[in-house]
This record gives structure tokens, sequence and C-alpha cells, in this order.
């Protein structure tokens, strides 16, 4: 079995890699880097069953030979990143998509959708459950991001129902894990990079606002499962316990040992003030659950950051 990923040298991508690799999958990654990272992905090169290419999945998209499975997780996916590369990320979530729909639809393959739960936008339903279809700004700066995801699930949509292509949606939830970028912009990487280097932690509005934040082996044995499955609609994925974002610092702070301040900013325009799945679907269709609990992951993670943050050369005064 052969599968291919694009934005398979990111965060997600490169663990995704892995566990397919584990599980006998030849894997092929596209990825252009943009957001992305050889590093990830720098231990699974001496495996034969593994291969690289540099590729905008923006772009037009040949592989040679079969594939059964196209994976499509390419795209900026924090907001200092798409704020960043707006025009990027609504071309890998509409050209990007039907690029990688085309290919899957060429090799008569398997084909997962990486959305996410900013479909949601601003949620007016908490918890939200893949029936919910969302509070969005469709104009403001973030929804560069929410539109490209959201057309992104029409047109996976579309490819099931006229061309019957075997499709299949994640809505993937806030997830963590070793691999993030220590500049991410996101808040478990800016909580622990600050903690960390003593700066002041910086939370946005007063912090009320919500997260859940699913350990990225649960997230993917989720995604798994659902690749595997019959279900063609969105399925939610993510860790349904609700923690604020002030809540959240504070726990960072205490695994840390740091005595730097949280520092409030200005909440940042359609922010969500809630954010959390509703996993009874996947519980029901794939007897899928979270099992790692948000202190065992943030010490593994803290541990990654702390490692990092050590290899990096000492900056001249």
């Amino acid at each position: 079995m052969r599968a291919v990923i694009t934005g398979g040298a990111g965060f997600l991508g490169s663990h995704l890699s892995e566990l397919m690799l584990s599980r006998g999958w030849e894997v092929l990654v596209l990825d252009n880097l943009v957001t992305g990272s050889e590093e990830n992905i720098a231990h699974l090169k001496s495996n034969p069953k593994f291969r690289f290419a540099l590729q905008d999945a923006s772009r037009y998209i040949e592989v040679q030979g079969p594939v059964d499975a196209v994976l499509h997780f390419a795209s900026p996916a924090s907001p200092p990143d798409y704020l960043k590369l707006p025009i990027q990320t609504l071309k890998v979530g509409a050209l990007g998509t039907h690029n990688t729909l085309g290919l899957a639809l060429a090799k008569k393959a398997r084909y997962l959708l990486a959305s996410t739960s900013e479909c949601y936008g601003d949620p007016n339903v908490s918890p939200q459950p893949e029936s919910y279809w969302g509070h969005v700004n469709p104009v403001g700066p973030r929804g560069v991001y929410d539109e490209a995801k959201r057309y992104a699930e029409a047109m996976t949509m579309a490819y099931h129902r006229y061309h019957g292509l075997d499709t299949h949606i994640v809505r993937i939830f806030n997830t963590y894990g070793p691999r993030m970028r220590l500049n991410d912009g996101r808040a478990l990487p800016n909580f622990l990079y600050q903690a960390l280097v003593g700066e002041p932690i910086t939370v946005y509005g007063d912090g009320k606002q919500t997260r859940s934040f699913c350990y990225f082996s649960d997230l993917l044995d989720g995604i798994y499962r659902l690749l595997e499955s019959n279900e063609h609609e969105p399925t939610n994925i993510g860790n349904p316990q609700e923690i604020t974002i002030l809540e959240f610092a504070e726990r960072v702070q205490k695994l840390v040992g740091t005595n730097a301040p949280i520092k409030f900013h200005p909440l940042p325009q359609d922010d969500p003030k809630q954010r959390c799945p509703d996993i009874s679907k996947a519980k029901r269709i794939l007897n899928w659950e979270p099992k790692v609990k948000l202190e065992d992951g943030l010490q593994t993670t803290y541990e990654y950051f702390k490692n990092k943050l050590a290899q990096q050369p000492v900056k001249a005064k």
C-alpha cells in the first residue's frame, strides 16, 4: 500500500508519515517547506519505503506508479502563518485540494482531507457537533484559513458525490506535541517558549476563552481509523476536555517553574471564545476517544521544547 501525504514535513504530517510507515505503508511526502521542515522527516529518509519530494500542492501534481491513499495535510495552520501567507493559504485550500482530489481520482485511491475546527468560526454552540454550520466571518483576517477549509470540504464532498471517490474529512481540533515549531504562534508553543526563555507569557483578552488540547498520538489514531472507515461526512477528532487559556498558561508556568508574569494583550479579531469538540460521532463510528492526559502530554512536549532550545546557538549580545 502506498500513500501520498501533502504537508508531510510539518508537525502533524511528519508524525502521520511515521505512523503510516509503522503500519507497513510506503509513503511519499510532498511539501514545499513553507511552514514544514526537512528536520521533521530526516530520521525517515533511511527507510526504503519513504520518499520526499519538494512540491507545492497548489501546482499540478504528477506521481508515477500506483497510489492507494492521498492525504491532504498541506496548509499553514497557525494564525501568524496564515495571516502572513493569506494567498498561499487560500490557494492550498482551493487549488491544492483540487489537485490532490484529481490525483486520488486518477489513481483510484482513498482520499482524506485534513480540515479544521476553524470551520465552526467563533461558535454560538458548544461543544461543536459536525451538524453545526458555523459562525464565520468570511472577509475577516482569519477568513483566509476558515473559508479555504470550508471550500476544501465542499469540493471533497462534490468529488465523493459526483465521481464516487472514497473520501474522508477530519475536522482537527487543537493538537499539540513534539515537532511543533518554537515560533509557531499557537498557545502552547508560545507559552512554553516564553516560559523557558523567561519572557512574560502572552495571554490574549482576559484569558477566559476556552480551548481543548489533544495530544498528537491520539489525533493520529483517530485519523487512521477514519481513513479505514466507510464514513464520508466530516468527523470531529479532538479532546473534549475544555480549559481556559489563562488556566493553561498557569499550568505551563508551574510545569516550567518560571516566575515570568502573565501579560494580557487585546484579543485578535474573530478569535473564538469557545472551542470544544463534540466527539460522540467519532466514539460511535470509529470507537475512538483520546487517552493521553493533558499533564502527560504537556510533560513530553515541554521536554522536547527544552531540548530544542538547548540545541540553538547562543546569540551574541
